[in-house]
């Protein structure tokens, strides 16, 4: 079981409908109050419980704690079957995950996926594991609704993408600008971990590498910010001018 305490992490997840067990409630405020309106509505279970017992399950809370099923960065698909049903599908956007393990970075690019459109997020198998409550806070509930798949090769994994014809861009600094690709399509965007970047097996895969011109004094944009910055770029192109 994991143990949501955010107010955004709880709706999202009470809308989402997925593996809510129930909702714990103790001295609720006037939100709190409206989230207990809402498990009811989706008939999720409300138990009252005191407040010792959320200070034990979900130290910060705010008087409710969802209890729901499954575990931080658990996949709701795989990449197989992603792509089964993905058909003829013209457009899509996959975000791949190279080593991201800080929770809060993957939350924040949870979120901008839930705000640009991604289809898919795909991490290495297990490396956002034991997370959730940090996951769901960061993406501000996103993480109830992006689809996600694990992987235990990555290159494998893109190999089967380019099968169903993607085209595969990497963020690296050396890239070429990120505006003058064509993002509109089958898309997938690679972005390397905290520090350590796009690994060198996964910049063979890609068809090209993209970056993102800055103006400041750091060298490197943080991933989150950078994944966003890509994501959006890429939804820019497809509502100026979709693929005929």
């Amino acid at each position: 079981m994991i143990y949501l305490s955010g107010f955004h992490a709880i709706e999202e997840q009470l809308r989402s409908g997925k593996g809510c067990a129930a909702l714990l409630v103790g001295k609720p405020g006037p939100r709190a109050k409206e989230l207990e309106a809402l498990a009811v509505k989706r008939r999720v279970p409300v138990n009252r419980v005191g407040t010792a017992e959320l200070d034990r399950l979900a130290p910060g809370h705010k008087g409710i704690v969802l209890e729901a099923e499954g575990e931080a960065g658990s996949p709701d698909t795989s990449v197989e079957a992603y792509l089964a049903d993905l058909g003829k599908t013209p457009d899509a956007l996959v975000i791949i995950l190279d080593e991201v393990t800080d929770p809060y970075n993957y939350g924040a690019i949870l979120r901008s996926c839930g705000q640009f459109g991604a289809d898919l997020v795909i991490t290495r198998k297990r490396r956002i594991a034991g997370h959730a409550e940090a996951i769901a806070r960061a993406s501000a509930g996103a993480s109830a609704w992006v689809p996600r798949a694990e992987s235990s090769n990555l290159q494998r994994s893109i190999a089967a993408l380019k099968d169903a014809g993607f085209w595969i861009y990497g963020a690296a600094m050396e890239g070429g600008v990120v505006w003058e690709r064509d993002l509109r399509g089958r898309i997938a965007l690679v972005l390397g971990g905290e520090g350590s970047g796009l690994s060198r097996l996964l910049r063979e895969c890609c068809d090209a590498l993209v970056s993102i011109p800055t103006l400041g004094k750091l060298d490197s944009l943080n991933v989150s910010v950078a994944a966003g910055v890509l994501m959006y770029e890429a939804l820019r192109q497809r509502k100026k001018q979709p693929r005929s």
